[in-house]
């Protein structure tokens, strides 16, 4: 990926607010497998319209719930103190960030990193097809989900990845949390979401190339991360990597009709 890239015009306010808005804390993870040609990931582009990131291809993920911090979670895997030192907060917070990576994963895609005890995983998500609504809805929480069907939340299934920022010229601003995580064996990733338009597993190279070539938009942030896996080759070489979690936030520069990315 270049040290920079830019995007439409329209997508940025001409005038930025006097005060850069409070980003608000969010989680994405990149759900991948190994396929016949190598390795992919799992995007979905969303619905051209929407108030953030309108037509972008994105992984899935969203805003951290306050109830994702509820410590009755069945928890197994990296305690929240280990995930509170990779992203530097606190303990309740880092534990509402691992919640909501695996809240989001079952809510956009249907994975769910979560099974009845610490060493095995739900093989078909389909029997709570009802609870993963009512969790969009925000009728039920995790916590009262994995606890009515007797399931641990596998925070071993997940790695840290990095930290992005949105800029500061953006009206809506999120600082997000990325994880990775490998596809369960049994399960499917469907994208059945209202949010999306639709959903594929594609090879991170071919990913890119379609943005390239005006088949696709991606953040700055999955464009990176896309590239980052990509290098990599595989599952198991990603999930071994060893990560620093950095801030990562793009400076927006305009030039003429398009946004030029620079990444410091």
């Amino acid at each position: 990926m270049p040290d920079d890239m830019t995007l439409p015009g329209n997508l940025v306010p001409t005038t930025p607010s006097a005060e850069p808005a409070t980003p608000r804390d969010a989680v994405t993870v990149v759900l991948l497998r190994d396929g016949d040609e190598g390795l992919e990931a799992f995007l979905l582009r969303r619905v051209k319209g929407m108030a953030f990131a309108g037509g972008m291809s994105v992984f899935p993920g969203g805003g951290v719930d306050r109830r994702d911090a509820d410590t009755s979670v069945a928890w197994t895997g990296p305690e929240p103190k280990w995930w509170a030192e990779v992203f530097n907060v606190d303990e309740a917070t880092a534990r509402a960030f691992v919640c909501a990576a695996v809240r989001e994963t079952f809510e956009e895609s249907g994975v769910l990193l979560a099974g009845p005890d610490a060493t095995s995983v739900v093989a078909d998500t389909s029997r709570y097809s009802q609870a993963r609504q009512q969790l969009v809805d925000r009728e039920l929480s995790l916590a009262r989900f994995l606890t009515d069907n007797n399931l641990v939340l596998r925070a071993d299934l997940l790695r840290p990845w990095a930290n992005w920022v949105t800029p500061e010229d953006e009206p809506r601003r999120y600082d997000t949390r990325f994880f990775v995580a490998a596809l369960p064996q049994g399960q499917n990733a469907d994208g059945e979401t209202t949010e999306a338009s639709d959903a594929a597993w594609q090879r991170p190279e071919n990913a890119i190339e379609d943005a390239q070539q005006g088949r696709r938009m991606l953040m700055p942030p999955t464009w990176r991360t896309l590239d980052e896996v990509g290098a990599l080759g595989s599952v198991g070489k990603v999930m071994a990597e060893e990560r620093s979690v950095e801030k990562i936030i793009p400076k927006l520069i305009r030039d003429g009709d398009v946004i030029r990315v620079v990444f410091q």
